[in-house]
């Protein structure tokens, strides 16, 4: 590779495709992107059940500190990440980049490690979702079914809707989310009118809270409440103008999610009383929100966010789903795994073969849970989605990704200024390193405490990490012609894939 040259930005189009070809559809605006990535951040789900949490673990009330904190912080890291974007034309998103900066076996060690991680949370968050929509379907439809039948339902319905064309999620998902952010915003603004229990009052966010408590652990559940924000560039190649989308799509998830976020975690501690929050929230976490919609709203309020937490966890489950079939679809189209994998229905513009093998892995992977008989909460949805969050946000996608743009654009001179190729990833670089730390030391915490859970995921990240490497320099050696088209941004055979009648 020619690291001296001056590269400009990808505008090949995402939708040409050659003759006996197929390619997506490049049918997806800002809205709809930013429609897909913030649903799976499940909004709903993340002020009812996990801001009690950040409150009662963290022992004070500077949540909504923290979490501006981190939307500065990812807002900063956002920089480098668009800007690379540009460059690095496929769907393979944080692991393309790293390996487009850090070289081809790393790259492909983040693959895998990624493609594990998405896994174990798809199914993990997908627990919680049974659970939920059992207790909704008892009280509300009297239907009285296992949390995993929930559970298999979600993944027949994410799997269909996936094995389509990505337009169709986009529409569910964009109701959805809409719907979620009208109860919330209902909620603080009752709260707000009513002056909370204590009155309102800026306390939560003085600089004194980063002294109180244990401000480690809440900035990094704060920075958990994100997860999902980074799949933005999985759908580059559904894109419209990918250029403008991604970078456009990206910035508005983040900084929406962020002020959002603090706007309503602030509201919540209003609501309870600032002098109240830590031991209401640690009292009973599950329906210290759920009480606060009953109290300022009405009962009503509290029946209809019951039944949008599933629907909102769903949401979860939809956009996880697809954001897997597209790092699956990716890794086909590079070889990684079989290559028939990266290919295009040439019915739905959409890579619907990955999307059918994540449904049979996944219901697969759920039987194992019931066989094994896990807890649904305590377990599974607590040991999954603790090891895939620090699989995926913290070691993949933040820490490696911005050193990769550094020395991208070092070996790669672009027009981009200093501030975008250097300082803003060094800076975002740094705070990821923090946040690294903080988690690896708390990683029990993560997992709930379980010494054996803890020491089981690990290890299972750290095999899914090697299992790329290997693959990538058994490819080097046997299949040479393969391993050099892993560094090559592969844009024909990203968006024009062969076809297949799926």
């Amino acid at each position: 590779m020619d690291t001296s040259k001056n590269l400009g930005p990808s505008t090949a189009p995402t939708s040409v495709a050659g003759e006996g070809e197929t390619s997506f559809r490049s049918s997806l605006g800002v809205g709809s992107i930013v429609f897909m990535v913030v649903a799976a951040a499940a909004p709903l789900g993340v002020v009812a059940a996990t801001f009690p949490v950040i409150i009662s673990v963290e022992q004070s009330i500077g949540a909504p500190l923290f979490l501006l904190m981190v939307t500065a912080l990812l807002t900063v890291f956002a920089v480098g990440y668009t800007a690379m974007s540009r460059y690095v034309p496929n769907a393979g998103a944080f692991y393309s980049y790293i390996q487009a900066g850090l070289g081809r076996i790393i790259g492909t060690g983040c693959a895998t490690l990624a493609y594990v991680s998405y896994l174990m949370l798809l199914v993990g968050s997908t627990t919680y979702l049974g659970v939920n929509a059992s207790n909704a379907g008892r009280i509300f439809l009297h239907i009285d079914l296992p949390w995993w039948a929930w559970c298999l339902i979600a993944f027949a319905l994410a799997g269909y809707l996936g094995y389509r064309n990505v337009d169709l999620s986009a529409r569910v998902l964009g109701l959805v989310l809409v719907l979620e952010a009208v109860i919330v915003i209902v909620i603080d603004t009752a709260i707000i009118l009513q002056g909370g229990e204590e009155g309102l009052s800026a306390e939560p966010f003085s600089p004194s809270m980063l002294t109180q408590g244990a401000p480690g652990l809440g900035f990094m559940f704060a920075f958990l409440c994100f997860l999902g924000f980074e799949a933005t560039a999985v759908f580059r190649n559904e894109a419209k103008d990918p250029v403008r989308t991604i970078p456009r799509a990206t910035y508005i998830a983040v900084i929406g999610i962020g002020l959002f976020y603090t706007v309503t975690m602030w509201c919540v501690i209003m609501g309870v009383g600032p002098s109240r929050a830590v031991a209401v929230t640690g009292d009973d976490p599950t329906v210290a929100v759920l009480n606060l919609a009953s109290e300022y709203v009405g009962p009503i309020a509290r029946d209809v966010m019951l039944v949008l937490l599933v629907s909102s966890q769903f949401a979860c489950t939809l956009a996880f789903h697809n954001v897997l079939t597209r790092y699956q679809y990716t890794m086909g189209t590079k070889g990684v795994i079989p290559r028939s994998l990266g290919r295009i229905s040439a019915k739905h513009h959409a890579p619907s073969r990955s999307s059918a093998v994540i449904s049979l892995i996944t219901v697969v992977s759920m039987m194992m849970i019931v066989a094994l008989g896990l807890d649904p909460i305590s377990e599974a949805f607590t040991w999954l989605s603790g090891a895939a969050t620090l699989g995926i946000i913290i070691i993949i996608m933040m820490t490696t990704t911005g050193i990769a743009v550094i020395r991208f654009f070092r070996h790669h001179p672009t027009s981009d200024g200093t501030w975008t190729t250097l300082i803003a990833p060094a800076v975002s670089s740094i705070g990821m390193v923090v946040v690294l730390v903080i988690a690896i030391q708390n990683f029990g915490l993560l997992v709930g405490e379980n010494t054996a859970a803890e020491v089981a995921l690990g290890v299972i990240l750290a095999v899914a990490f090697a299992a790329g490497v290997i693959i990538a320099v058994t490819m080097r050696r046997y299949r040479p012609a393969h391993y050099e088209s892993l560094e090559r941004d592969s844009d024909k055979t990203q968006q024009q894939s062969k076809t297949t009648n799926l």
